[in-house]
């Protein structure tokens, strides 16, 4: 395993080996194979029931394939749980909002941080020496990156099952920050967003990617191919278990058999009329 300053950009940081994932009778995955390099946005397209979320629910350990291997920095992880994953630098957010209404929006995305806190049981049950320094360098990353990025300063205080659905996905995707993650992994991040919405959420993806204080790899599943083909350095295309094509969005949207699993045969012909 390489260590933890050892890839550069373009190194294969997450790949995944002929992985075989059913339920009963119904495929889910065949034989899906797929290599995230460190700094892309890589995106995973493909029609409703193609097996994207089973794909994500493979990487991030809630589910384990039958067949076929996943690495993370070249180290094999098919029997890591999902909070060892975590531990490796992996951290994710859901196609459903998953968040705690009562708590406000900073302590949601103060659990984001729990994989860092070092204190002890006995150090922790008092709020002095190394406990109040670790409390209190982990509040001001909180504060003075996750916060001000994504513009929530004014609700910091509010009970998250008290905002918006939109503002909702924000502190999601701030928990999910807090780990300090080299791999992020997006559920649908823009689902059920209006269209400003959809514009903040694109630009804080590309600015956790971008910026030097983040530079995040991200793999990004999503179904708005306007902002998949604007973000993407690669996109993957899966229909119904199987794997379409691996290539530049450019590639991708030119491909006949990319254009046929979206739109179907009728549809296809016409645009090559």
């Amino acid at each position: 395993m390489q260590g933890a300053n050892d890839l550069i950009e373009g190194d294969v940081l997450l790949e995944l080996s002929d992985i075989h994932m059913s339920f009963g009778k119904v495929v889910a995955l065949a034989g899906v194979s797929l290599k995230v390099r460190k700094g892309e946005i890589h995106s995973i397209i493909g029609p409703n029931g193609a097996g994207k979320t089973v794909m994500m629910n493979c990487i991030n350990g809630l589910y384990h394939p039958q067949q076929g291997s996943i690495s993370y920095r070249g180290q094999e992880i098919n029997h890591l749980k999902p909070y060892e994953r975590a531990a490796l630098g992996m951290s994710r957010t859901f196609q459903k909002v998953e968040v705690f209404g009562g708590m406000t929006v900073l302590d949601n995305i103060r659990l984001g941080r729990h994989i860092h806190l070092k204190s002890g049981i006995a150090s922790g049950s008092l709020w002095a020496g190394k406990t109040a320094r670790e409390e209190i360098e982990h509040r001001e990353f909180i504060e003075e990156e996750i916060i001000d990025l994504l513009e929530i300063e004014s609700i910091r205080h509010k009970p998250v099952g008290m905002l918006p659905y939109g503002l909702q996905k924000r502190v999601e995707l701030g928990r999910a920050l807090a780990l300090e993650p080299e791999l992020l992994i997006l559920d649908e991040p823009l689902a059920g967003l209006n269209l400003e919405e959809v514009e903040d959420m694109a630009r804080f993806i590309l600015d956790v990617n971008e910026e030097e204080r983040w530079k995040v790899t991200c793999l990004l599943v999503e179904h708005d191919m306007g902002v998949v083909m604007d973000l993407s350095h690669r996109v993957f295309v899966l229909n119904f278990g199987y794997m379409i094509m691996d290539g530049t969005p450019k590639k991708v949207q030119d491909n006949p058999e990319v254009i046929k699993a979206y739109l179907g045969e009728e549809d296809l012909y016409a645009t090559r009329r």
